[in-house]
């Protein structure tokens, strides 16, 4: 029998959850850690999952996107949304990823809320990228996403007996 890299991989899965402070740990290193998700939105064609640059702020996934692109035509008509963000896999340990569902809210350019998200989108990379002007932030849709929840997996928290699948809640405001 060849040796295993990781015998904690093997056996019965764990079932432990973390405490909330230390799982919502984890959710936040991931999100700033990656800057690409999966978008999946539901429209009159069907399921649409696009790849989409984001930047986190807190719990919440925001991204610019044109007024009218398919996933924004979606959005218009259902507002629920998931959003797959994932760690680059190397093998089963390092497997760790997670799954955001909220409601899509799109702030046009004179949205008042606007001012609250804004200041989380790195605007200069991109207008760097398109050689446009650094003196002036862009005008375009922005589109914001807190999680209402979200599932996290990670496959090392098996070493420490912990499940691989965690599952986090927004709590109630009050």
């Amino acid at each position: 029998m060849a040796p295993q890299t990781f015998p904690w991989l093997s056996g019965p899965t764990p079932t432990r959850r973390l405490d909330r402070p230390l799982l919502e740990e984890r959710i936040l290193h991931l999100l700033s850690s990656q800057n690409m998700c999966v978008l999946a939105t539901m429209g009159a064609d069907g399921p649409l999952a696009t790849p989409v640059r984001y930047y986190p702020l807190g719990f919440a996934v925001l991204f610019t996107a044109a007024p009218r692109s398919p996933k924004m035509r979606n959005i218009a008509a259902d507002p629920r949304v998931s959003v797959g963000i994932f760690a680059p896999l190397v093998g089963l340990a390092s497997s760790r990823g997670a799954q955001v569902f909220g409601t899509a809210r799109v702030l046009g350019p004179d949205d008042p809320d606007r001012e609250r998200w804004w200041p989380a989108f790195r605007w200069e990379n991109e207008h760097a990228e398109r050689g446009l002007s650094l003196s002036e932030p862009p005008a375009d849709t922005l589109v914001v996403v807190e999680a209402e929840r979200i599932v996290y997996t990670e496959h090392w928290l098996r070493r420490d007996g912990f499940a691989p699948r965690q599952f986090w809640h927004r709590r109630p405001a009050g």
